[in-house]
């Protein structure tokens, strides 16, 4: 039985690790069990962007990920880019909720015409056809008509398109602050709440 606060999480080869991270410490935060799953280009980029060496090995990247967020054990479940056998792959075991944070839009593209050419592109493939909720948050600019088109069509399709876009009315003071920004909104579609950012209207 899927239990209704298990979520799979991708992460991309896009710059922003610091989102998909700090999404992932709010999840774990939040009690929830994350099916993650990383690319092979995400993790050069959290290497870049993070200094963070991502293990190879789907066990060990599990233990990394287990102790860098605090999380209990089980509750982060990675998974190899080929594991077709993960609950992820199928529509009676995988979650109803995914999130691609940072999203490529080379995912973007292949999450579009349903390529399922790798784990992450199949578990969004499996979420769309089972009508579950599917949030990519696009990083990349400037977009491309391809690329614009690949959102459109997925957003007819109740995809959740929500780039990588902070605000600031809430005058961030610091690099967390902006990231902050783009994670609470996330949790707030999933609806999970949240603490990471004054709501508008509600004072600084």
């Amino acid at each position: 039985m899927i239990a209704g606060n298990e979520i799979t999480l991708a992460f991309t080869g896009a710059s922003g690790a610091p989102y998909g991270l700090r999404l992932l410490e709010a999840l774990v935060a939040a009690d929830y069990t994350v099916h993650l799953l990383v690319s092979s280009a995400a993790k050069v980029v959290f290497k870049t962007e993070h200094d963070i060496a991502i293990p190879g090995n789907p066990e060990s990247a599990n233990a990394f990920f287990t102790d860098y967020c605090q999380a209990k054990s089980g509750q982060i479940r990675v998974y190899g880019k080929e594991e077709w056998f993960s609950p992820v792959a199928s529509g009676s075991a995988a979650p109803k909720r995914m999130v691609v944070c940072p999203c490529s839009t080379s995912t973007l593209s292949s999450v579009a015409t349903g390529a399922s050419n790798n784990l992450v592109e199949r578990a969004a493939d499996v979420v769309l056809k089972e009508r579950g909720q599917l949030i990519l948050v696009v990083r990349e600019m400037p977009l491309s008509s391809i690329h614009l088109q690949n959102c459109l069509t997925l957003s007819n399709l109740g995809v959740t398109i929500m780039p990588a876009a902070p605000g600031f009315y809430h005058q961030p003071k610091t690099l967390d602050d902006i990231v902050n920004f783009v994670v609470a909104r996330i949790l707030d579609h999933i609806g999970i709440e949240q603490d990471l950012m004054m709501r508008w209207g509600y004072g600084k």
